[in-house]
């Protein structure tokens, strides 16, 4: 399990409900975009490759289209209040870089503040989540 490997520094805080709850969705995105980053560029480390190949691949998995594609084919196996945590977060990006539709930068913001409130709530059905992602896969393989 990728979570509980992690170092003390790097787990998950213990936060009460409370607390979580008082987080927007923009303080959850926020979180979740750092960790999906994280655990994406530990996926790509195989095969070793250059650094330049490295970032190249981290960056397919990291921008906004793919975060959206992943939202869209997990929706089906949210719970509702999942379901619910990916609408918060979709809801609250409001203005998103010009280069992709505002559907997308919704989807993706939706994707980070999901994971961020899993990372801080429920770690291991976010490593259930997060295992679904394929790094030996083309991005453009992924369905919704």
């Amino acid at each position: 399990m990728i979570l509980a490997s992690l170092p003390p520094f790097l787990q998950p805080a213990s936060l009460s409900q409370a607390e979580v709850r008082a987080l927007s969705p923009a303080a959850l995105a926020y979180v979740g975009d750092a960790v999906y980053e994280l655990f994406v560029r530990r996926g790509c480390l195989f095969p070793p490759t250059r650094i330049r190949t490295y970032h190249q691949r981290v960056v397919s998995f990291v921008r906004a289209e793919t975060q959206a594609q992943f939202a869209r084919a997990w929706q089906a196996d949210l719970t509702p209040h999942e379901c619910d945590i990916l609408k918060q977060g979709r809801n609250s990006a409001s203005g998103g870089p010009k280069r992709i539709t505002l559907e997308t930068y919704q989807y993706a913001t939706g994707f980070e503040t999901l994971i961020g409130y899993l990372y801080l709530t429920d770690p291991p059905r976010l490593q259930e989540l997060l295992e679904t992602i394929e790094f030996d896969s083309s991005i453009s393989e992924i369905s919704g």
